[in-house]
């Protein structure tokens, strides 16, 4: 495939996916014979990990020390595993913030209806 194909597909721009590679955030795509690069299955692969990683919040360094111990070689499983479970904990906590934070602006939301509706029948004289 190529850089316009995989941009569309996964909704990235170009820029982004040539920005990945230089940093090694996905492998060093090929190139055909005019210089183009040429995405395998397996490059989507990885571009597809990789959004949606960065997505839930993974930092670029995390996932270009992953792509580094996969390169490596089944010797560093163990720590890649353990970097994803270090990772999960810190999603899980940012999702606890974030469902205490949504909580609350319903809260305030709510309380922000519950005024408008008395105000509002205050202005229609029904009382309130």
């Amino acid at each position: 495939m190529t850089i316009a194909e995989v941009s569309a597909k996964f909704d990235l721009s170009q820029d982004t996916l040539r920005y990945y590679e230089r940093v090694g955030l996905i492998p060093r795509v090929n190139r055909n014979k005019s210089g183009i690069r040429d995405y395998t299955e397996e490059d989507c692969r990885w571009v597809e990990f990789v959004k949606c990683m960065r997505n839930a919040g993974l930092p670029v360094e995390v996932l270009i020390e992953y792509l580094g111990l996969y390169q490596q070689g089944d010797a560093t499983l163990e720590a890649r595993k353990e970097l994803l479970i270090e990772q999960r904990k810190l999603l899980s906590m940012r999702i606890e913030e974030m469902t205490n934070t949504l909580e609350r602006l319903d809260y305030k939301i709510d309380r922000y209806e519950q005024g408008l509706v008395g105000k509002e029948k205050t202005l229609r004289g029904t009382g309130g």
